[in-house]
This record gives C-alpha cells, structure tokens and sequence, in this order.
C-alpha cells in the first residue's frame, strides 16, 4: 500500500480527508495535530512564534498575508477552520502538540513560549489535548496521519547539520520577499 506525504515546513499547515501522511521537522517551533476523531480529517500546522505584538520586530513584516501561519494565533485559526470547512466538527477536534525544543541554550527560550502559547489557546478554545511531546533540548521529526490520529516522532538529540537554521533563514527570506511583493496592484 502506498502512502501519500505532504511536507509542510515552517509557516505552513495542511488539511486532509484522505488517508495521507503529514510529515515536519521540528526545533523549537510547535506543530499542532488536530483532527475530527469522528470523521477522520484533520491537518498539521508549524508556526515559529506565538502570537504578534506591536513589538514584533520590523523583519517579520506586518501585514495580514504574511503573518498567515507564521504566528501561532493565525496558524491555529486557519488549521482549524480548514478543518470545519471540509466538514469537521468543533466539539469532536483532539489536538496533539508537537515541538518547542530548546535547540540553543544562549537564546531566549522561544520553544517554551510557544508551548506556553499553545497550551493557553487550546485552553481558551475549549479544545481536548489527546497527546503532547514538548520542550527539552531536542528536535523531532513528526509523522501525522490525521485519518486514524496515529503520530510517530522520532526525536534528533544531534543535528548532524544546521538544517533547521538553514530552512528558518530561508522562510525569513522568501517572506521578505512576499512583503515587498505584497505592495503592487493590477488594475484592469
């Protein structure tokens, strides 16, 4: 039997009513599993940071477009509503948390936020959390099959590269570049 994957990289989230397999590379950024355990669709999202602030740094830019899945707040949101869109039901959604490793000891510790973050939205919204593997100082590797909920994580005590740095740097890029991008209207 051959399985489908989609990769989904930081900023990102996929919704499926198949049965696909949903795969992510995780340091200190959270991936959120939600699915409809009644109905077998559900997705995966990877956001970098909490939430925006007025005190976001100018980098990250400031509009609506690019703040999509960057941020927790919107990720969640356009997760979710993927999911009730293609016919889930709110009261039947089970999260799993995923991520928020401590990957560089001499930095904030961005990973523990978006796990404090994460914890507080599922909170807020009423949601169930079936399953979490989060924080220490490790990255992980997320396999999500979001027809039957089953997840397999492998977790990376040691990057043999900087690929998570190397992806990071490349999605602050390609939104600098959306954000300039962003400013041109057609009219016809």
């Amino acid at each position: 039997m051959r399985v489908w994957a989609a990769k989904i990289l930081p900023g990102e989230f996929y919704v499926s009513t198949n049965g696909e397999m949903i795969v992510t590379l995780l340091g200190s950024c959270i991936s959120a599993c939600v699915r409809d355990v009644k109905r077998g669709i559900g997705g995966m999202n990877h956001f970098m940071l909490p939430q925006q602030s007025q005190h976001s740094s100018p980098q990250w830019g400031g509009d609506p477009l690019t703040n999509a899945s960057r941020y927790g707040n919107w990720a969640m949101e356009y997760l979710i509503n993927g999911i009730l869109k293609r016919g889930g039901n709110r009261p039947d959604l089970e999260v799993k948390l995923f991520g928020g490793g401590q990957m560089i000891a001499s930095m904030t510790d961005v990973g523990q936020r978006n796990i404090l973050f994460a914890y507080q939205y599922i909170a807020e919204e009423g949601l169930k959390v079936a399953a979490a593997d989060v924080g220490n100082n490790v990255a992980r590797k997320v396999l999500y099959f979001p027809d039957t909920g089953a997840v397999k994580v492998r977790r990376i005590k040691q990057l043999k590269n900087d690929v998570l740095l190397q992806r990071e740097q490349e999605y602050q890029r390609s939104v600098n570049t959306d954000k300039a991008a962003s400013g041109s209207v057609d009219l016809f």
